[in-house]
């Protein structure tokens, strides 16, 4: 491992540019084809056999390090593990505000037909070139390890769609089923710590959009409308009180109202409105109970509100719960010890964020390992904890102004993805 690290350094530095890059130029979800031609063309720079187009845009490379590997079809009963790397690409409909010189201005078209503004708000484009330092060190050493390894670069992760597109489209009758499945996530904590949390470490996810229709009217006349607004209103009001009171405290449950829409004008009652929400749960009852308790409140607000038609609750994005394998867990934070230090792995608990990583996984029947990469200058996280202004100093995955410090997060990502490959491979 040490001939590894040791070419951590130079090989960062070489990919900073384009880290900054892919970050000036956001792609959203299943339109990420300038990254994925770029990854594409390294990775075949590299040796690695590529597959393009996986899943919609989703790119892979295949590096078979073994002559016994090379001849055989069946490569997961091959001498030596196969090891899956993966990284997201997509980025989200935000207009960035972090002041880099290198800031997205990018706008782009979303799945309803908005023009929106792009920005990689929660850190895929780090993913992506860390994993891509990942695979050039792997590829330049190949005298260090045995096996196969498998990176995998996904398109629309943000949807909760893009795992399975890659594997709806043959992901596994392309490449061989790895027999582990690795990735990282970059986080609002510092840079030089990763976090690792066994069993379930990412909470299930269902996205919703809630329709409610009135009677619309001119705004001086009320008597004569069925408001939307203050219907769709109240209903926001009362779902607040579904986690505070219809949910124990020893449970997860989170549900948030990110977006709503109705109207055209000040003096104008509209007839509909609607609004956006996200749930986020681990348990599966927890879950059902939050989903009904929301299609419950939102029936009986246009009920008492007396509404010309009854509500539309239309299911959205939705993702498992993330599980990572407690054996694969003690072998990867065992070699993270050794790259990190004892006091640079931590294990955060489980996290209310999600992710689809795990049906890359399930779909293997492989276990699955996927850790949170510290992505904030230290330095300003340590003075934001002494003055108790974390929440408002460190800016958070989606936010216009979460962009992670470039290093040391490059080189702890690429150090992270290579050292848990190593962990098999070796």
């Amino acid at each position: 491992m040490t001939n590894v690290v040791d070419r951590i350094g130079d090989v960062s530095a070489s990919l900073v540019d384009l880290y900054k890059d892919l970050h000036a130029h956001p792609e959203l979800s299943f339109a990420e084809h300038r990254t994925a031609g770029i990854v594409a063309d390294r990775l075949r720079d590299l040796g690695f056999e590529v597959h393009s187009g996986v899943g919609g845009t989703g790119v892979v490379g295949v590096l078979r390090n073994s002559s016994s590997l090379r001849k055989s079809s069946n490569l997961r009963n091959s001498s030596g593990a196969t090891v899956l790397l993966r990284a997201d690409m997509d980025a989200l409909p935000v207009e960035e505000v972090t002041g880099l010189d290198y800031a997205s201005t990018e706008r782009g078209t979303d799945k309803e037909g908005n023009d929106v503004p792009i920005m990689h708000a929660c850190g895929h484009d780090m993913h992506v070139v860390a994993l891509l330092g990942a695979a050039r060190i792997l590829s330049e050493t190949v005298d260090s390890w045995s096996g196969t390894l498998e990176v995998v670069f996904q398109p629309a992760e943000e949807l909760g769609a893009g795992a399975q597109a890659m594997v709806d489209d043959g992901l596994y009758e392309l490449i061989p089923k790895p027999d582990v499945v690795l990735g990282q996530h970059v986080a609002p904590a510092p840079a030089g710590i990763v976090g690792l949390h066994s069993g379930a470490a990412f909470a299930a996810a269902d996205s919703m959009l809630v329709r409610m229709f009135g009677r619309g009217g001119h705004g001086s006349q009320p008597e004569t409308t069925i408001d939307p607004i203050v219907m769709a209103a109240s209903a926001v009001m009362r779902l607040q009180t579904v986690v505070s009171r219809e949910i124990a405290g020893s449970d997860t449950g989170v549900l948030t109202v990110g977006q709503f829409h109705a109207g055209t004008k000040n003096n104008i009652i509209a007839d509909h409105a609607e609004f956006g929400l996200s749930i986020r749960t681990v348990e599966p009852d927890v879950r059902t109970r939050v989903l009904d308790a929301v299609h419950r409140i939102v029936c009986a607000e246009a009920q008492a509100s007396g509404a010309v038609r009854e509500p539309e609750l239309i299911a959205q994005e939705s993702f498992p719960v993330l599980i990572n394998d407690g054996a694969a867990c003690d072998r990867v934070s065992a070699a993270f010890r050794g790259v990190f230090g004892e006091h640079g792995v931590i294990d955060p608990g489980p996290v209310t964020g999600s992710e689809d990583v795990g049906i890359l996984a399930d779909a293997a029947g492989a276990p699955l390992v996927y850790w949170l990469l510290g992505g904030a200058d230290p330095e300003a996280y340590l003075k934001a904890v002494t003055a108790g202004t974390v929440g408002e100093d460190i800016a958070s995955n989606h936010s216009p102004r979460y962009a992670p410090v470039i290093q040391p997060t490059l080189d702890n990502g690429i150090a992270a993805l290579t050292a848990a490959a190593l962990e098999w491979l070796s």
